[in-house]
């Protein structure tokens, strides 16, 4: 990127990662879009980001607009993160829906999943239960969604290097779930990669996956404005089943959708049920 970056072009971008994915740019972040787009910039001939907002508006151009989206992404994430929503699932959750459900399909839903640590993390710690419970829960499908086709990628393979398998996945699982690759890395077994589907879905279009007992929505809504916050927890809604639960990031509230969610403290830890 040969230019600097004007107010105009900002004002510009931000509004146009806001209408494709919901991101909300703050004011001054114009080099962290100079950083993840100079690449993009320079494999496209482009000299600045007006120009590149010129290209995205032509037509055809959804695989340019889909690689921007994806730079701009933040996918931060490491194995079990902020540890508490899986233990609460673990020793309230899991139990709860074994004595509720009958052994009826549970389905647990984990939106913005990255990389895939944290729905690989649901379905070890879902394993661990069923071999303490055997013969409970035994038709558990994990959904795991992401806007970025890198990262789905990433996931689908369920391959890690050994730096991100370092990051919050302790030996005796790493031993358990996982198996050495023939290129030095870390393979997830077979019983773990066959519980979770992993699909593309953006979060501000239309949800066709069906209902669930339990949606991971985390550490994404921060992105977003108010109203684009309150519309998705408004349809998150919509997709649990009735008495079903969501689990927000550490620093995620409900502001406002008291009426549709009631707090349920864990101690440590928050999760929300379905009114």
């Amino acid at each position: 990127m040969k230019a600097e970056i004007t107010p105009q072009e900002y004002e510009a971008f931000k509004t146009f990662l806001q209408d494709a994915c919901g991101i909300l740019l703050g004011d001054n972040k114009q080099y962290l879009v100079k950083s993840r787009l100079r690449r993009i910039l320079e494999e496209n001939s482009l000299n600045s980001l007006g120009e590149l907002l010129e290209r995205l508006k032509r037509p055809g151009r959804s695989n340019l607009k889909e690689v921007v989206i994806d730079a701009m992404t933040t996918n931060e994430t490491l194995w079990f993160r902020d540890n508490h929503p899986f233990r609460i699932l673990q020793e309230k959750l899991l139990p709860e829906f074994a004595e509720r459900k009958n052994n009826q399909p549970l389905r647990i839903w984990s939106a913005a999943c990255s990389t895939g640590q944290e729905p690989y993390s649901v379905a070890m710690v879902t394993e661990e239960f069923r071999r303490n419970r055997p013969g409970r829960l035994r038709d558990v499908k994990i959904v795991a969604t992401d806007i970025s086709k890198s990262v789905l990628e990433v996931a689908r393979r369920g391959e890690y290097e050994m730096l991100a398998i370092g990051r919050g996945l302790s030996p005796e699982r790493q031993k358990q779930f996982f198996a050495s690759s023939a290129n030095g890395g870390w393979q997830i077994k077979p019983q773990i990669k066959s519980m979770v589907e992993f699909k593309e879905l953006n979060l501000l279009e239309r949800y066709l996956l069906g209902k669930f007992d339990v949606i991971l929505c985390r550490n994404v809504l921060i992105y977003f404005s108010a109203d684009l916050k309150k519309d998705i927890l408004t349809r998150l809604h919509a997709s649990l089943n009735p008495d079903g639960y969501l689990i927000l990031g550490a620093s995620e509230s409900l502001n406002g959708l008291s009426h549709l969610y009631e707090m349920v403290q864990c101690h440590p830890g928050i999760i929300y049920r379905k009114k």
